[in-house]
């Protein structure tokens, strides 16, 4: 999770491609995060028509749908981890900021 409240990452798997390390380290021990597990993040299959023509037929995409469940559990999450960024000086704005690298940065020479 980002918190979604300052940088707007919903709680979510991410792959480790798109993480940056840090040394930046908080204590998220009091987060409850037993209801969530491999199963919560699975994709619902979804019941498609069959044959050819019914996969032609719905081309209109469909808007995403975040469950109530899914909503609490965010909320539940981000209160807890929100308490410890708050703890620690200028973590807000750290986490709030866009990371960019220019032409001649060298991120693996960069200390977080």
């Amino acid at each position: 999770t980002g918190p979604y409240k300052i940088n707007g990452v919903p709680l979510r798997r991410v792959n480790q491609a798109y993480c940056i390390g840090t040394s930046t380290k908080i204590d998220v021990s009091g987060v409850d995060v037993s209801s969530i597990n491999d199963a919560y993040f699975a994709r619902v299959a979804e019941k498609s028509a069959d044959g050819e023509e019914g996969f032609f037929a719905n081309d209109a995409a469909k808007p995403a749908v975040v469950s109530d469940q899914r909503k609490a559990d965010q909320k539940k999450v981000d209160a807890a981890v929100l308490k410890a960024v708050e703890a620690t000086p200028l973590l807000k704005n750290y986490l709030g900021s866009n990371f960019t690298l220019g032409k001649h940065d060298r991120p693996h020479n960069m200390v977080f």
